[in-house]
């Protein structure tokens, strides 16, 4: 699709030297989460959202922990909803530059969170202002939220709370600009298996809780294989993979505690709870309390999984626009990560994609990482059509 002169105008007010800014400010706000550090990015982005114009309202979502909504008011229909997340995981090891510095090097913003994903928030920002004139059906609102980098406080607040009507939702994450129409969801399983204490010259004295939980992670790993044999068309199967164990105070004593804890991404339709059932379920198979064991199962985190149709008009029109602004040819597709994209499909029951700068295999969560300024325009531009189309 060619674009229109209105399209071409509104385009043009894309200002790259303030998108470099705004990202490069964003990228110098120091914090990190755990342990849920977004004070400074939260007073970054709301201070340059104002300098734009922009309505600008918080909400506390815990001391310090302010979700964000930043809005462009237009007509009485349902809006596009711009979402995205103001936490970045920790800095780690291995860096070569100022993971807060905000070098631009080269043609690309460096620091911890350049890609993941303060760089996509600053396209969406950029893209309202220059949408402002513009006549819309409905408001374009970006939803900046704490917390999506662990337990999701931030967006399940934000639905809480939330009156708006969505024609759509385009999340921000990096995606290397491919257009991405489901995603898996995440959750956390924490399997706590208690015995009892004796003097290791003695084990039988006591009952080894970390026997009971190497049963566990046996079961975990049989589950695993299991799910592999029927994978989804775009994400694949549903996966299980246990991350911690922790248990036992010395190697003389008997263990009377030990904690299991494991990921199991989700596919679309998979619901948390029968998760959490099917593996009592198999942990209860095992008949751990013929040993003397006990065993307790929590879910601490989940976020649900999404898949949005092909032909859905979200999908059409942001993929069309995302091509139009200088995207090049890519297939739509599934994305192994999990976003909170996918509880406003759930909740709301809005249509989602996810589209943005950078990558999330190549630079999210790693030492240097980085996002080209290049593709910083490029969202904006994707944003800016997808919402003229959709709302013009």
């Amino acid at each position: 699709m060619s674009l229109t002169p209105t399209e071409q105008q509104v385009l043009d007010r894309i200002d790259e030297d303030l998108l470099v800014r705004i990202t490069t400010d964003l990228v110098r706000a120091r914090g990190q989460n755990p342990p849920g550090e977004e004070a400074a990015t939260v007073a970054v982005l709301t201070a340059a959202a104002r300098d734009l114009g922009l309505d600008v309202r918080t909400a506390a979502v815990e001391p310090d922990r302010d979700n964000v909504s930043i809005t462009l008011a237009g007509g009485n229909g349902p809006g596009l909803l711009l979402l995205g997340h103001t936490d970045v995981v920790p800095v780690g090891d291995g860096w070569t530059v100022d993971p807060f510095g905000g070098l631009v090097r080269d043609g690309r913003i460096h620091g911890r969170g350049a890609t993941d994903m303060k760089g996509g928030l600053a396209a969406a920002l950029v893209a309202l202002a220059a949408l402002r004139g513009s006549t819309l059906a409905g408001p374009v609102e970006l939803a900046a939220v704490v917390d999506e980098e662990e337990t999701g406080k931030g967006i399940r607040a934000f639905l809480k709370d939330n009156q708006g009507r969505y024609a759509g939702c385009i999340t921000a994450e990096p995606t290397d600009l491919q257009t991405i129409i489901a995603a898996r969801g995440d959750s956390y399983l924490q399997v706590s298996v208690h015995g009892r204490a004796a003097h290791s010259g003695h084990p039988d004295d006591g009952v080894n809780a970390i026997y009971g939980a190497t049963a566990v992670v046996a079961e975990i790993e049989r589950l695993h294989e299991e799910l592999a044999k029927t994978p989804h068309p775009l994400l694949g199967p549903a996966t299980w993979s246990v991350g911690q164990i922790n248990g036992g105070t010395g190697g003389s004593i008997v263990p009377a505690d030990c904690v299991v804890v494991a990921d199991r991404r989700l596919l679309p339709g998979e619901s948390p709870a029968e998760v959490l059932a099917d593996l009592g379920r198999r942990v209860a198979a095992l008949r751990l309390e013929d040993r003397g064991l006990t065993v307790e199962l929590a879910m601490p985190m989940e976020m649900p999984a999404f898949e949005t149709p092909e032909d859905d008009d979200l999908v059409r029109i942001t993929e069309a626009a995302r091509f139009d602004a200088g995207g090049a040819p890519m297939p739509l597709a599934g994305w192994s990560a999990a976003c909170d994209g996918g509880y406003v499909a759930r909740d709301l029951g809005v249509p989602v994609v996810v589209v943005g700068p950078g990558s999330v295999t190549s630079q999210a969560h790693r030492a240097d990482e980085s996002v080209a300024i290049a593709e910083l325009v490029t969202a904006a531009r994707t944003y800016v059509l997808t919402a003229l189309r959709m709302l013009g």
